[in-house]
């Protein structure tokens, strides 16, 4: 079941090579909201040139070391962006001083030494992701292995005698994400706010919030200009300040929060931009045009309706009744969500925080093809698989390159249990994805049972056309 070492090398290659073309392009925007986002930091250096261009001598994989150390420079950092699940944000050249990345704003150095430039993080990291090899800002990054990389940034910066990062020291406490695609974003969300007041001033707290670890998969930005709330549960108002709380690190003070709102605005106005892509292979119109109709009848009613007259009601499903995973449901308690409500962050909501929600807010649908996977913990792979519960896989692990059309989706490697679980790295199984694991279920939503099978490919096809 596990693909061959020289199968995933020409991957990563594959994968990298790809997307670099199309990135100069997709990426370009003349929207000030997006210049800010991808070339101020708000954030301090996670690590610098140096650092990027050794991590390969970390990698535990002896084929794969051995390939970067016998590849050019250019090609070593085309497989360590690759490896991660990272883009450049143009094509890169053997001549090139610097990788130009996507997901990092650059931090100049007091010497100016375009070689020790640092980079630090900002949103496109987990909300730019690539598909059919086409990078697409506000895509979610299905390929991310974030704790890999830090833990392999830790490791070399140590080897190096670099001083550590906040995001170095952070891992010891808070687990980044346990699988390729999803990140543990939530828990240091909650775990930020538990050291600052209302107006955002660090408070001295000796007992940290509970930290109930659990993975989830980025949503889709596009369909952030359909909705009054924001995260799975709808429990934030969405405005530019609930944007900024991944920015609460000790180094950042109330005065800076208030300083980058207008920053922060203009970023959001740049997301609600954003549109989502068209599926770039035929559809059967006919047969989506069945799978309209049953899909208005079984899934329109939380999901919403489409097309010139559509409609999408933001509506919340019981986590009762939805019967998906629960423990992002349970990990933030009443008391967390009060102290949201109390904080700057809410104060100039236009709707009130909801405490206490009752389950999960069914997402908009459109492009919901290429946000493959699916489920508020990226626990199903295909579309497919969302439409018959008793078939997804238990066990899977994605193709770094390769769409599946049929099934719409992810393409997977399926297995019953995890592979070589005790003698594989760390960083090798997290390229399975294991729905036993904590939070990681992907039981429930079983309202397309309602369909006949027949219903269920014409529903398939009409979702392309979202």
């Amino acid at each position: 079941m596990r693909c061959g070492k020289v199968w995933w090398l020409a991957c990563l290659v594959a994968i990298a090579g790809a997307c670099s073309t199309a990135q100069a392009q997709s990426v370009a925007s003349d929207h000030p909201g997006y210049r800010l986002l991808t070339t101020k930091a708000y954030l301090p250096s996670d690590f610098d040139q140096e650092v990027f261009d050794q991590l390969w001598q970390t990698w535990s994989d002896d084929d794969d070391r051995r390939a970067a150390e016998n590849a050019t420079l250019a090609e070593r950092r085309r497989l360590t962006l690759a490896r991660y699940g990272l883009y450049a944000s143009e094509p890169l050249r053997a001549e090139d001083a610097t990788v130009s990345f996507a997901q990092y704003a650059r931090v100049p150095p007091a010497d100016q030494q375009p070689a020790h430039t640092g980079w630090a993080m900002h949103c496109l990291v987990c909300h730019g992701g690539a598909v059919n090899g086409q990078y697409i800002p506000g895509l979610p990054n299905a390929h991310l292995d974030l704790q890999s990389f830090i833990e392999d940034v830790r490791a070399t910066k140590l080897r190096l005698g670099k001083t550590l990062s906040h995001m170095d020291k952070g891992l010891t406490i808070v687990p980044l994400g346990s699988s390729v695609g999803t990140t543990n974003a939530v828990v240091f969300g909650k775990l930020l706010l538990g050291y600052r007041d209302a107006e955002l001033k660090l408070v001295e707290r000796r007992i940290p919030p509970s930290l109930p670890h659990h993975d989830m998969d980025a949503p889709a930005w596009w369909h952030l200009k359909r909705k009054q709330r924001m995260y799975i549960d709808g429990f934030a108002p969405k405005t530019a300040r609930a944007l900024m709380q991944f920015l609460l690190i000790p180094r950042n003070k109330a005065e800076h929060f208030r300083a980058w709102e207008g920053d922060y605005a203009q970023i959001l106005a740049w997301i609600e931009t954003i549109e989502p892509p068209k599926y770039p292979w035929p559809i059967d119109r006919g047969l989506a045009e069945q799978g309209r109709a049953a899909f208005n009848r079984v899934c329109a009613e939380c999901h919403g309706t489409y097309g010139e007259e559509g409609n999408y009601p933001e509506r919340c499903v019981s986590i009762d009744e939805l019967g998906t995973d629960r423990v992002r449901f349970d990990a933030l308690a009443g008391e967390g969500r009060q102290r949201y409500s109390e904080s700057w962050f809410a104060q100039d909501a236009k709707v009130t925080t909801v405490v206490k929600p009752i389950g999960y807010v069914a997402p908009p649908l459109d492009g919901v093809w290429a946000t493959a996977p699916y489920f508020h913990n990226g626990s199903v792979p295909t579309l497919w698989h969302v439409l018959r519960a008793d078939q997804r896989p238990a066990v899977w692990k994605r193709s770094p390159t390769e769409y599946d059309q049929e099934r719409v989706g992810l393409k997977v490697v399926e297995a019953g249990e995890l592979p070589d679980a005790e003698s594989s790295p760390p960083s090798r199984r997290r390229r399975w994805y294991n729905t036993e694991d904590l939070g990681k279920s992907a039981a429930g939503h079983r309202f397309p049972d309602a369909l006949t099978e027949a219903e269920k490919r014409a529903v398939l096809e009409y979702l392309k056309t979202l």
